[in-house]
Parts: structure tokens; C-alpha cells; sequence
């Protein structure tokens, strides 16, 4: 049986080494298991103490996917074997290895290249945001989807969305649209796009560098950069205006009553309308609130409270009926605790908040 992420290491012209990281279940959608998230964590520590490695290059096998999501199937099952009213260890324990993991990367003493081809949504685009240099291809297909299975754009997505602009981060954390290339370059989440066919003449060229640094990562990224004129359109740009009046809200429920009224023609727009009203309440007062709360925490206070919300949500019934109703039993109809946007109580949201354990897991960030 093959490993879940593979390593290698590629010698550069100057014989620096260039540090491989794979990940390897495409049937999965490279979708991040425990396992996985330990043998990234465990190699990326080494290289990064490791003199000879310059750079790190993050990607994965198979055409679909960079990577789906975390494995939400295991953490819907320990929330069934949990029993009410107790802490659910596995969630706390699977929760804070991947945002230590996605904090290794995000303070990274080295260059980190992540290939972001494919579906790169949830725990995947935890890890792409995290690196410092960020590549999309012409079949990026990018989301935080949470709204749909009642979590919350976890893994640092307080924290990238409330830094996109104008009011595209709370838009795209409630709606969970899925964007392109061009959005991700637009809102931030990508630094270049490239052809996937070059991905090849992209790693050739920085082995043949004589010194790898973060400026010449960059000038070689945009050597093979894709014209803008082959880009896809950034649908996120064309509606930049129309996101940001629909988003023009001073409550969650003005907000939610905006978006889901939204009676226009644009299809991009109608779709992210439709989940919404479709939507998680729960998700969509914890997008609107952890967006309030964020916007002047540093980036591990950001991770610390995310931790605790994805914790509590493991405790609440709403993210386990929503992985039944999307990956368990399919069918779609997930019967969430609270109807309309307006039922959710202010001391049920508040719980969100406080930490189940003391010290915090993430303390030391």
C-alpha cells in the first residue's frame, strides 16, 4: 500500500535540495486524513531544520484534486461515538494537528511552492493559503463550502476572508461559491497562474537556479505565469460591486435576507443565492460573527479561536446532520436545528466561543 503523502528531494544546480511533499490518495480527493496531516507536519519540521533544503514544493497526485477538504467522514464518526454532554477527544486532537500544521506553514522559514490544481477547497485550501507561494491552473476549482454541512470556513478562513476585498470574504464564507484562477488572484488566495501542463517546466527551472530564495521562486513563477488573456473570466470581479451592495448589512439576518432575495440574472450569483437560503443557519452566524471578532487578532489568536469553534461545532448536532446529509447518507436533506436565520439564540452563539479545555490546545502558536 502506497504512503498517503510522498516525500523526495530533487538537487539543484547549486546542489541545494529542493524538499517534495505529494499528497497521494486521489480516490479520496486528497482528502487530509490524521495520518496525513502528521507525516506533512513531521516532514516539513525536518526540512525546515535541514541546511541542504532550500525550498519546499507542496502538490498532489491525480488530475481532480490539490486537495477536497479534511476527512470529515472519521470526525462525523466520532461525533456519533461521542456520547452527549462529553468532550469529543478526536475532534480536539484532529483539529489541533491541522492548524498547528497549517501555522508550520503559514511561518515557514523557507520557501513553500504549492501546486493548487484542482479541487482545492476546506482543509486543502488551509494548506495553499498558508504557503508562500501560491500557483492556481486553468482547473482550480476553489471553495470554503462549510455553509453546507453546518462548520465554519475553519482552517484559517476567518482569517484570509476577512482580509479579501471589500465585502467578498463574508460573501464567499456564506454563499460558499466556488471560484476560479482569476477570482483566487483577485481575492487573494493565489499569487500565480499557470498552465498545468507547465508544472513540469516550472520545477525544472527552479532546480536549475543557482540559489533558491523567495525572490527567485517569484521571478521564475512569473516567467511561466499564463497571458491574462487566457485567463477565465473572474466572476468574483465582474460582480464586485453586486457582491459588495448585496453584502451591505449591518446583521446577520439583513445580510442573509439580502443575499438569499438577491433577484437578478446572473446564474454565478443565483447559485450562491440558492445555497445560502439552503444553508446552515448555525454556519452562517458563526461566518457572520467570527468575521466581526477576527478583524484585529493576530493570526495564531485567529487559529485559537477557530479551534474552538470547529470543537463546538463537533459538539452540536447541526455539522453531523449535515455530513450525514452530504457524504453518509446522500440524500441531500439535511435537517438542521434552526429554520430560519433569525431562530438562533445569542447564548447558543456565544458557546462557540469557549474553549472546551483549558489550556488551549494551540497556547503556545
Amino acid at each position: 500500500m502506497s504512503a498517503p503523502v510522498v516525500f523526495r528531494t530533487e538537487q539543484t544546480i547549486s546542489g541545494e535540495q529542493l524538499g517534495i511533499a505529494t499528497l497521494n490518495v486521489p480516490k479520496s480527493l486528497n482528502s487530509l486524513s490524521l495520518e496525513m496531516i502528521d507525516l506533512l507536519a513531521e516532514q516539513l519540521l525536518q526540512w525546515q531544520q535541514d541546511s541542504s533544503i532550500a525550498a519546499v514544493w507542496l502538490d498532489a497526485e491525480g488530475d481532480k484534486a490539490f486537495c477536497a477538504g479534511g476527512d470529515i467522514v472519521r470526525l462525523y464518526e466520532s461525533m456519533v461515538e461521542t456520547p452527549k454532554g462529553e468532550r469529543n477527544r478526536y475532534a480536539e486532537d484532529f483539529f489541533a494537528r491541522e492548524y498547528r500544521l497549517d501555522y508550520l506553514l503559514h511561518t515557514f522559514a523557507k520557501p513553500v511552492i504549492c501546486w493548487g490544481h484542482g479541487i482545492v477547497m476546506g482543509g486543502g485550501l488551509g494548506l495553499m493559503s498558508g504557503c508562500s507561494h501560491r500557483v492556481v491552473t486553468e482547473k482550480s476549482r476553489i471553495a470554503m463550502p462549510e455553509i453546507t454541512i453546518g462548520l465554519h470556513p475553519d482552517v484559517g478562513g476567518s482569517w484570509f476572508l476577512n482580509r479579501m476585498p471589500g465585502r467578498t470574504g463574508v460573501f464567499l464564507g456564506l454563499t460558499g461559491a466556488h471560484i476560479n484562477a482569476a477570482d483566487a488572484l483577485f481575492v487573494g488566495l493565489a499569487d500565480r497562474a499557470i498552465a498545468h501542463e507547465r508544472k513540469a517546466q516550472v520545477m525544472a527551472t527552479l532546480l536549475a537556479t543557482p540559489a533558491i530564495n523567495d525572490a527567485l521562486v517569484s521571478a521564475v513563477l512569473r516567467e511561466h505565469e499564463m497571458p491574462t488573456e487566457q485567463l477565465p473570466v473572474s466572476t468574483v470581479r465582474q460582480n464586485f460591486d453586486q457582491i459588495n451592495g448585496l453584502c451591505d448589512a449591518d446583521s446577520v439576518v439583513e445580510l442573509f435576507a439580502r443575499i438569499t432575495g438577491y433577484s437578478g440574472d446572473d446564474p454565478w450569483l443565483q447559485r450562491a443565492a440558492a445555497t445560502l437560503t439552503k444553508g446552515c443557519v448555525q454556519t452562517a452566524w458563526l461566518v457572520w460573527e467570527s468575521q466581526q471578532r477576527v478583524r484585529y487578532l493576530s493570526l495564531a489568536d485567529a487559529f485559537r479561536m477557530e479551534w474552538t469553534m470547529s470543537v463546538q461545532c463537533a459538539l452540536h448536532d447541526d455539522f453531523r446532520e449535515g455530513v450525514r446529509a452530504l457524504l453518509i447518507d446522500k440524500d441531500g436533506s439535511p435537517a438542521f436545528r434552526y429554520q430560519q436565520i433569525g431562530d438562533f439564540p445569542a447564548q447558543v452563539l456565544e458557546r462557540f466561543f469557549v474553549s472546551p479545555v483549558l489550556p488551549h490546545p494551540l497556547e503556545a502558536l
